[in-house]
């Protein structure tokens, strides 16, 4: 299973946001980070509703919608 760490592409698997892909951006403790998507608002989310695929994208700025157009070009 592929590493949770900052730039790692995950897919959600529980909430309402099932099924979507996101990316970390931060990692807040050994049981939440952070994340956002192209349809996921910035937010907390537990690590065990993720599921981390083989991709990961460089994370160069801070900036939310640069994250977002990174992810969709993956």
């Amino acid at each position: 299973m592929p590493a949770i760490e900052v730039g790692r592409v995950c897919v959600k698997i529980a909430g309402r946001e099932a099924g979507e892909k996101c990316v970390i951006v931060e990692i807040i403790d050994d049981k939440f980070v952070e994340v956002v998507g192209t349809n996921i608002k910035n937010r907390r989310c537990n690590i065990k509703h993720l599921e981390p695929v083989d991709q990961t994208i460089e994370i160069k700025s801070g900036n939310v919608e640069d994250i977002k157009k990174e992810l969709q070009s993956a």
